[in-house]
């Protein structure tokens, strides 16, 4: 496997610069610490942490064993990523399946330029305390389409890999986070779509290209396959993929936030 090698102050920051010039989130990364690096006394004699990193190999496990059970991260001094641990919480206050989907079947309501801004705010008053907590300078850009009720908003910065965490689960809780603040005591639903580094289109086309490599191992060992745990967003495009593949096939299995997708031959 080729690496490259990464220096910044800390080796959490060379493990976000390894995210961003990859292109990825860390848990696509094999991670090798160099040197942790030193303050030095008074600025004096300071080295850079240094790292190695590389892309692992798609994480796939053959449907006759088990699915991977996934483990916490081991405990650090706190530091940027406590936020992510927050964010990553059971989400306790969910609204029912049931109702969640009638919601958005709804109509999208046409605002005013007063409730749009009042919308606007909520959301950036709510992403910019979370930055200032995590010590990091980020742009945000928001839209709001009128006709569609949705809300997107784009962040920028030099510490992007952070915020988009393991499969993106930070970024989709932080947009969970927000749709429930913009929503609250609101008639009508606002959809939400959070995004940073074109994240949300990369991650589709990697997961594409996934389940078109997937589907050629299938009919060639002639053998099912299962993909590791994703949410159903994700889901959803492998099967959509693979929708209309003649040689295989696609379900579901697990319950959440387990449920993976297994690839199988067509009868």
């Amino acid at each position: 496997m080729d690496f490259i090698e990464i220096s910044a102050k800390t080796v959490d920051e060379a493990i976000t610069k390894a995210c961003i010039e990859m292109e990825t989130s860390s848990d696509n990364l094999d991670i090798q610490i160099v040197s942790e690096g030193s303050s030095g006394f008074l600025g004096i004699g300071s080295k850079p942490a240094v790292i190695k990193a590389t892309r692992k190999t798609p994480n796939i496990v053959e449907l006759q064993e088990e699915p991977v059970k996934k483990t916490s991260d081991r405990k650090e001094k706190p530091n940027k990523r406590e936020f992510v641990e927050v964010a990553n919480l059971k989400k306790d206050s969910e609204e029912p399946k049931k109702a969640r989907e009638e919601r958005h079947r709804e109509p999208p309501v046409i605002r005013t330029d007063e409730e749009i801004a009042e919308v606007r705010a909520q959301a950036q008053d709510f992403l910019e305390e979370i930055f200032k907590v995590m010590e990091i300078p980020v742009e945000i850009v928001m839209d709001y389409d009128n006709k569609g009720g949705n809300l997107s908003i784009d962040l920028t910065g030099e510490e992007m890999g952070i915020l988009i965490g393991k499969r993106g689960q930070t970024l989709d809780s932080i947009q969970y986070l927000i749709s429930l603040i913009v929503n609250k005591n609101r008639e009508g639903y606002i959809r939400v779509k959070l995004d940073t580094e074109n994240y949300r289109n990369r991650r589709k086309d990697t997961l594409e290209s996934l389940a078109r490599n997937i589907a050629h191992k299938v009919r060639k060992s002639r053998r099912a396959v299962s993909l590791e745990p994703m949410n159903p967003y994700e889901r959803r495009i492998i099967h959509s993929s693979l929708q209309g593949n003649k040689f295989v096939s696609t379900y579901s299995e697990g319950n959440e936030p387990n449920r993976y997708v297994v690839v199988t031959l067509r009868k």
